[in-house]
C-alpha cells in the first residue's frame, strides 16, 4: 500500500541517520590520517586557498585569473593520495562512504526514488503488514510435495496432483531465476489450500532477498484502496497507483473473494493492463475456474491474462485441513 506521511518520515529518517553516521565516519578516518600525515591538512589548505584566490583574481584582474584551477587541484589531490598509500592507507581512505552509492544516501536519483529508497519502502509495508513473519514460514525451504496426492490424477493432463505441484514449483523457481531479464507474470488457480498463496510467498521471499520491490495485496485491500483513491480526493494518494504500477512484483492473492462490482473489473483490467505495457510482473491467484472468471470479470480482461500470463492449475487436497489433522506439522 502507499506510504503514510509518518511512514515517508520514517524512511527519510533512516537516510539522515545514515548521512550522520558517514560523516561521523569521515571525520574520524581525516582525523587519525591528520595525526599520522601533517601535510594532508596543508594540502586541503592550499585546495580552500587557490579555490578561493582563483575566484578573487578572476573578478579583479588578479595573478592567479588565469590558473588553471582543475589542474591545480589534481595534482594536490595525487600528492594527498599518494602519501595515503604510502603511510598504508587505501587511496579513498578520506573520501565518503555511503550505504548506497547509487543516490549516495538520499534516497533519490534525479527526482525519483532509488531503487534502496523502493527497498525501504516495501520492506516497511512488508513488516507492517506483517507478511515479513509469513515468510520466514513459507518459501522454497519450506515447500513440501508431501500434501500432494501421487494417485489423485487430473484427466485433462494426466498428471497427478503431485506431479502438477512439481511442475509448478519447477515454474514458479524459473520465474525468480530469470525475473531480471525476462518479462513474465503467474496466474495461479484451484481449490482453496493447495498452495497458491503459498508458492505466491516463496517467489515473494525470493525477489525480496534479491532487492527486487514487492507488494502484496490480498484481493480485498486491493480494490478497497483504490476506491480510497478514486474516491476519497485526499492529496498525495497518487502513491498508490506509482506503487500498483511500477513496482518490481504485484501479488494479487484471494482474487474472487471480494465484493465484485463494475468498478472492480475495470480496476482489474486497468493494473492488468498498464502492468504489462510497463512490462512489470504480476502473479494474481484465485480460487476461481477459467470460465467463472471470464464470467466475472469480462472476457476482456481474462483475454489479456490468457495471451500475457502463465496459467498455473493446481489440485489435491485442503493442504491447511491436512497440517491440522497432523497437528500443524
Amino acid at each position: 500500500m502507499p506510504l503514510t506521511n509518518p511512514q515517508y518520515d520514517s524512511i527519510m529518517r533512516m537516510y539522515n541517520r545514515r548521512q550522520l553516521r558517514h560523516r561521523h565516519e569521515q571525520e574520524e578516518r581525516r582525523q587519525e590520517a591528520y595525526a599520522k600525515i601533517p601535510r594532508l591538512p596543508e594540502i586541503d589548505a592550499d585546495i580552500a586557498s587557490i579555490s578561493v584566490q582563483k575566484a578573487r583574481d578572476m573578478l579583479n584582474g588578479g595573478p592567479n585569473a588565469s590558473l588553471d584551477l582543475r589542474a591545480a587541484i589534481a595534482e594536490l589531490a595525487e600528492e594527498r593520495t599518494a602519501l595515503l598509500v604510502s603511510h598504508g592507507f587505501p587511496a579513498d581512505y578520506l573520501e565518503p562512504s555511503y550505504d548506497c552509492p547509487l543516490c549516495r544516501d538520499t534516497g533519490y536519483i534525479e527526482g525519483k526514488k532509488c531503487t534502496c529508497f523502493r527497498k525501504a519502502e516495501a520492506a516497511l509495508l512488508y513488516t507492517q503488514s506483517r507478511l515479513d513473519e509469513v515468510l520466514e514460514r513459507e518459501n522454497f525451504d519450506t515447500f513440501s510435495l508431501d500434501y500432494y496426492s501421487n494417485e489423485l490424477k487430473n484427466a485433462a493432463t494426466g498428471l497427478t496432483s503431485r506431479q502438477t505441484a512439481q511442475a509448478a514449483l519447477k515454474r514458479c523457481r524459473a520465474f525468480t531465476d530469470n525475473f531480471a531479464q525476462r518479462f513474465d507474470n503467474l496466474f495461479f488457480y484451484g481449490d482453496t489450500g493447495v498452495g497458491k498463496t503459498f508458492l505466491s510467498h516463496c517467489i515473494a521471499r525470493e525477489l525480496l532477498d534479491r532487492s527486487f520491490c514487492v507488494i502484496y495485496f490480498t484481493a480485498f485491500d486491493l480494490f478497497d484502496l483504490l476506491a480510497r483513491h478514486t474516491f476519497s480526493g485526499n492529496e498525495g494518494t497518487d502513491d498508490v497507483h506509482n506503487n500498483i504500477f511500477t513496482c518490481d512484483l504485484l501479488i494479487i492473492d484471494d482474487l474472487g473473494t471480494e465484493l465484485t462490482n463494475s468498478f472492480v473489473a475495470s480496476q482489474l483490467f486497468l493494473c492488468i493492463n498498464e502492468r504489462i505495457l510497463r512490462k512489470k510482473s504480476t502473479i494474481i491467484s484465485t480460487n476461481l475456474t477459467l470460465d467463472r472468471f471470464a464470467e466475472t470479470y469480462s472476457e476482456r480482461t481474462f483475454s489479456r491474462i490468457s495471451s500475457n500470463y502463465t496459467i498455473i492449475k493446481l489440485f489435491g487436497s485442503d493442504i491447511r485441513i491436512q497440517k491440522k489433522l497432523l497437528g500443524g506439522n
